[in-house]
């Protein structure tokens, strides 16, 4: 073993432990890694010099979860990390998000984070990325061995998910069998956390079941009757939502509220305070109030800390091939004690991003604006702007087009479907939501025969 070796062998002992010898926990095989394709582990100091050197891990998120990723990854050994992220730091943001100290108020997350953790960690590279993942092109993903997650957005994991879905390469054997080429598959890590619980996923798209495959396990997003808000409020937040949705534009018809001014969170406060004393409602505070109008759900900064140190593990697992990774989920149930069950997500065959599409049943007399009503509403789709198009259609190739030429197609959207396209019609929708052109196959309940 050469001295460069042996210094990094010495100063990641522990690691190296891991790396260096074998063990009854060692992965006998595996479907493959980018670092060792298809064979079982073989221990040897060069691992540990691919991680240092060569792997090129994403993270992405440099909020609570993000923190903990980037010094978990850091400390295990990756010599390069890219983190990406939207936001600026809050005064809020430092009871949990360790990395950023008052000075840093007011800058970008992943610059901030990257700086903190390359002071700290000699001879590592942490690259900031101060933008939104839609700025990034598939070329940009295409360069790193796996993806972490530290997000806190259920649309932003979707987005993600089907660009990576994207990258993948099918081969056709010599049977006619559709398999993925597995130098072209990135291994996506997803972390997440809500209080005291927190899952871990791992993806490998186009092999087990992706994030789209499971999107109707979400519930949809609680709302709260208005006239229960204006009338008859039960708790805190029911006062809070009468100051924030009902007293402000009452109040300010020309104003807009701010959600994160500090002056606006202040003023909904005390309205909210007022109205809960006047019907003997408790638990209304600022911390509350900022929570409900931002939509905030408490974090807890030991489970942020468990969660990404479970996502390191599989990440380190899957770019050495040193272990078996999980397949595929962990749920973290801290409310419940130490209580951490496993399983398995199947593939969708009807999966939006890797299967062969949705199958939407309507009626043929259903208008295109009912239909694009049905595709925000139903939980497997959830899209919010879908443009339409279809190879042959009776009205052309562009079914609805968003955006500048959207007023040319304006007079289709009371037309009734079976004059735009036959039952059974394989729809290519695209939306902001999402990277590429999903599959939606539309059949109608009542054709006629």
């Amino acid at each position: 073993m050469d001295a460069d070796l042996t210094e990094e062998a010495e100063r990641f002992g522990d690691v190296s432990k891991i790396l260096m010898r074998t063990g009854p926990l060692a992965n006998e095989k595996n479907f493959g890694t980018l670092f060792s394709p298809a064979v079982s582990f073989e221990p040897m100091p060069e691992v540990l010099q691919f991680i240092r050197t060569m792997a090129r891990v994403l993270v992405v998120g440099a909020g609570g979860l993000g923190c903990e990723l980037l010094k978990d990854l850091a400390l295990s050994g990756f010599g390069n990390i890219d983190v990406i992220d939207m936001d600026t730091i809050d005064i809020s943001n430092l009871n949990r998000q360790f990395l950023f100290r008052k000075v840093d108020v007011g800058r970008p997350k992943a610059t901030v984070a990257a700086e903190f953790v390359m002071r700290r960690i000699n001879g590592i590279t942490v690259t900031p990325h101060y933008c939104p993942i839609q700025n990034k092109d598939a070329a940009w993903y295409k360069q790193f061995q796996i993806i972490v997650l530290g997000l806190d957005s259920i649309e932003a994991r979707r987005w993600l998910n089907a660009m990576v879905c994207s990258l993948v390469e099918y081969e056709t054997s010599e049977t006619g069998e559709r398999k993925p080429d597995l130098s072209s598959v990135i291994p996506m890590v997803d972390g997440g956390t809500e209080g005291f619980a927190g899952h871990v996923r791992v993806i490998y798209p186009g092999i087990s079941g992706c994030f789209e495959c499971t999107l109707d396990l979400f519930p949809p997003q609680q709302t709260v009757p208005l006239c229960t808000i204006a009338e008859t409020p039960r708790n805190a937040a029911h006062c809070i939502l009468y100051a924030h949705l009902i007293e402000f534009p009452r109040e300010f018809p020309d104003g807009k509220a701010d959600k994160d001014d500090p002056e606006y969170q202040q003023w909904v406060f005390q309205r909210a305070a007022a109205r809960a004393q006047q019907f003997s409602i408790s638990g209304v505070t600022l911390m509350h109030t900022q929570g409900v109008i931002k939509n905030i759900i408490p974090a807890i900064a030991s489970t942020n800390a468990i969660v990404a140190a479970a996502c390191a593990n599989e990440a380190l697992k899957i770019v050495c091939n040193c272990a078996p990774y999980l397949d595929n989920n962990l749920m973290y149930m801290g409310a419940q004690g130490l209580y951490a069950p496993t399983f398995k997500y199947e593939r969708n065959p009807q999966c939006l991003v890797c299967g062969q599409g949705v199958v939407l049943e309507t009626s043929r007399t259903t208008t295109l604006t009912l239909l694009m009503e049905l595709m925000a509403e139903d939980q497997r789709l959830r899209l919010k702007s879908p443009s339409i198009r279809v190879e042959g259609g009776k009205q052309g190739d562009t079914i609805y087009m968003r955006g500048i030429l959207e007023d040319e197609y304006r007079q289709r959207l009371d037309m009734p479907l079976h004059t735009l396209f036959d039952s059974g019609t394989e729809l290519i929708v695209t939306d902001p939501g999402v990277p590429t052109p999903l599959k939606v196959i539309v059949t109608f309940a009542d054709i006629m025969e």
